[in-house]
């Protein structure tokens, strides 16, 4: 009987070293994190006392070169992760996603060699989390339009604007600020949270990734050095080319989340008497499983052959976009059938697929929404620009 959270064997295109680290993090998260998930996300609450563990897994800038607190490993392990740890929450592997693909990776790719060595190592081990300050109140689809404004001082830069939707925002240490110049040039700027004028605000009444933190950023006359600025980082390509970063985990991880709703799915469906027999032996019910496992099995190819891609050094960015679009509304699909064949209990944190569904509403929003990501993709097999 073919298993129905790999229908197609994706497992045995993985190496040896792939499987280990996808074990690894998915034991982790078994003992961890799946006994008391529930319970942190009705309290909206994200286990900090977690991180240390989670830097001890590698899973804070895995791709990284070792002299930065990297490991070197493979696109395709750094999927695995993502995957292993959005099985348990979303919230959890978005904490990840954003130390990783957008603060590491932005220090890593638009960085000194100075502002790596300071600031990489540390992150590495979890001893000073990173958030990314690029959407506003008025700019998210449209980070063009942003308002934060980065003004030369003598022997620095001025900072006034505000952040929005910044997960990690009240936990970091550093933040990577996107901000335009006088000339209107988008530049990066790495501004420690206790930096004067700096101030940070959870966002509380969320009904969707409670188990993760989002702020508010604020910066009022934020004065930082001149050595503080990205130095590589010249326009809107920069930010954007990190959130392609991130948005690869997101393609890995909703797989996660699929799968764990599939299975539960599976494994409620064959326990559940109804009129004398379990109700995974009705046609209605089989009919509904095999779209998931259909669903699933579709986002675990896209998701192996982008992590080939990425390895090749030939991803582009538009093949991200058309895989965070499909994978993160295929998971959210997933999960809301699932949420439908455990009828009443469903409803409950007892089981996983409405956490997962209320989680995956925002990761379907997030770093891309189904529409701005479908005028991307299409804008690439056109030529003609629809936005």
């Amino acid at each position: 009987m073919a298993g129905a959270e790999d229908f197609y064997a994706v497992e045995d295109l993985l190496g040896a070293e792939e499987r280990g680290v996808r074990d690894t993090v998915r034991r982790f998260v078994a003992e961890a994190v799946l006994p008391r998930v529930g319970e942190l996300w009705l309290r909206g609450e994200f286990p900090q006392d977690l991180i240390p563990r989670m830097a001890e897994l590698g899973v804070f800038g895995p791709t990284l070169p070792e002299r930065y607190g990297g490991a070197g490993a493979s696109p395709i392990a750094y999927g695995l992760m993502m995957q292993e740890l959005e099985y348990g929450d979303s919230g959890l592997r978005s904490f990840a996603s954003v130390q990783s693909g957008l603060a590491m990776y932005a220090i890593y790719r638009f960085g000194s060699e100075e502002q790596r060595q300071y600031w990489l190592p540390r992150m590495a081990r979890g001893e000073v989390i990173g958030c990314f300050g690029l959407t506003e109140p008025d700019a998210g689809s449209d980070p063009a339009s942003m308002r934060t404004r980065a003004v030369r001082t003598d022997g620095g830069w001025r900072l006034n604007g505000a952040k929005r939707w910044i997960t990690n925002g009240t936990l970091a240490r550093v933040a990577v600020i996107w901000a335009k110049d006088e000339e209107g040039v988008v530049r990066g700027f790495l501004v420690p949270t206790d930096t004067p004028g700096f101030t940070a605000r959870e966002m509380t009444t969320k009904a969707s990734m409670r188990m993760s933190v989002t702020a508010e950023l604020f910066l009022d006359d934020v004065v930082v050095p001149a050595d503080h600025q990205l130095p590589e980082a010249r326009g809107l390509a920069a930010p954007l080319a990190c959130l392609n970063q991130a948005r690869y985990g997101i393609v890995w991880g909703t797989v996660g989340a699929a799968r764990a709703c599939l299975e539960e799915a599976v494994r409620y469906t064959a326990t559940r008497v109804a009129f004398g027999r379990p109700i995974a032996a009705t046609q209605l019910v089989q009919e509904r499983l095999v779209d998931m496992t259909s669903r699933v099995a579709q986002m675990q190819l896209v998701a192996y052959r982008l992590g080939q891609l990425y390895q090749a050094g030939t991803l582009r960015h538009q093949q991200v976009s058309l895989a965070k679009r499909d994978n993160a509304r295929g998971a959210l699909v997933v999960a809301r059938m699932a949420r439908e064949l455990l009828g009443a209990n469903g409803i409950t944190v007892d089981y996983a697929p409405m956490r997962h569904a209320a989680n995956l509403e925002t990761v379907d929003t997030y770093e891309g929404t189904y529409e701005v990501h479908t005028l991307a993709v299409g804008r690439d097999i056109t030529g003609h620009n629809a936005f």
